[in-house]
């Protein structure tokens, strides 16, 4: 009996790894989104995608032994559209935060960074408090609490903006939301120009979009003024958006970037992007 019963459970695990097996996908394309409108992580340019993002979903493609097909999504429909099936993952500077781990899973992140402000060099605000501080709102907790309180009574009656559904947009609701008006754009490039044309008198996004903004031509009126801020409502760093339901698919996008990371790759990519090095060095 006991010999029949371990033949079932034999013959039971086969056909329970045969069904599995059956079930899962056999990843030979990826389908990515991008916004096509964040310099220098992806843009269009002569109708073509091309960026940070876009390169190195390339790299990872390749890594993975996968094709790639790159798309573009406005971002405040990316996730939705990922949900229901139009793509299989998301690569758009997209920061991992709890409240994105709720309806998305994330792979490992492959950036990080700080986010700051943008303002107009002749403006009132070119000399906030915490001007070449890079500060965590975790770790430095203090320090950035008298700072935010500097920045609230120079932002009393003002507009600020970041772009919708943003980490940015959270932080500046919840610390400067009742003493300024925070106004919420569908892209950075649209409050980037209000912000030129006085508009608005200070943005907030990532610093290496706005470094990008700030190098373009017609821009030269903006400067960098403040501090910067990682952690609390800026999550983890950047990932690629995954369904939670293609945990293949997320180990296969771990493997890549670990890999990446490992022979340098990931760092070459910044340094060319970013000119700097915003790379995860675990």
């Amino acid at each position: 009996m006991r010999d029949l019963r371990a033949v079932l459970l034999v013959a039971f695990g086969f056909l329970a790894a045969g069904i599995l097996g059956a079930n899962a996908k056999d990843w030979t394309t990826v389908r990515i989104a991008t916004e096509g409108a964040f310099r220098p992580w992806n843009f269009v340019e002569g109708g073509k995608l091309g960026g940070f993002d876009v390169e190195l979903a390339y790299e990872l493609c390749k890594r993975m032994n996968v094709t790639c097909e790159l798309m573009a999504q406005d971002w405040d429909g990316i996730i939705p559209a990922l949900q229901a099936g139009k793509y299989d993952a998301i690569m758009a500077a997209m920061t991992i935060t709890p409240k994105r781990r709720e309806v998305i899973d994330f792979s490992r992140t492959y950036a990080v960074g700080p986010h700051g402000f943008a303002v107009q060099k002749a403006g009132p605000l070119a000399n906030l408090p915490g001007a070449g501080k890079s500060l965590s709102l975790t770790k430095d907790a203090d320090e950035a609490k008298k700072v935010v309180d500097g920045m609230r009574d120079m932002l009393k009656g003002k507009v600020v903006a970041a772009q919708v559904s943003t980490t940015d947009l959270a932080f500046l609701e919840k610390y400067f939301g009742d003493v300024a008006t925070v106004r919420s754009y569908k892209t950075t490039e649209q409050h980037d120009l209000d912000l030129i044309a006085g508009r608005v008198d200070l943005i907030m996004t990532g610093v290496t979009a706005l470094n990008a903004t700030i190098e373009k031509p017609g821009y030269e009126t903006l400067t960098l003024a403040g501090p910067t801020f990682t952690n609390d409502v800026f999550g983890e760093g950047t990932g690629v958006g995954l369904r939670k339901s293609d945990p293949e698919l997320k180990a296969m996008f771990d493997k890549a970037i670990n890999s990446s990371i490992a022979d340098g790759t990931l760092k070459a990519l910044h340094l060319k992007w970013f000119k700097t090095d915003n790379s995860p060095k675990e």
